[in-house]
């Protein structure tokens, strides 16, 4: 696996925080991010039924909005891996 570290809350303490990583060999992107109170988590799962619940090898996780330039910046290299 090549993971390359993308960014990091720079909101945060550095310690437990949201962190972005690309894996361009497996052309994925690797979250960490909070997870939601069990109020939000219920909330996700009733909006999308057809999905149903989240299966324990999966999670919903919270990443702030100011990551956003990160995010992208993770696709674009699992993408140009894509091209190679």
């Amino acid at each position: 696996m090549s993971v390359e570290f993308v960014g990091i809350d720079p909101n945060t303490d550095r310690d437990r925080c949201p962190t972005e990583w690309a894996d361009a060999e497996a052309q994925e992107v690797l979250l960490q991010g909070w997870k939601p109170d069990a109020d939000t988590h219920a909330q996700c799962e009733a909006t999308s039924p057809a999905h149903g619940s989240v299966p324990d090898t999966e999670a919903i996780i919270r990443i702030p909005a100011r990551m956003i330039p990160m995010i992208r910046e993770a696709c674009d290299a699992v993408e140009r891996a894509q091209l190679r």
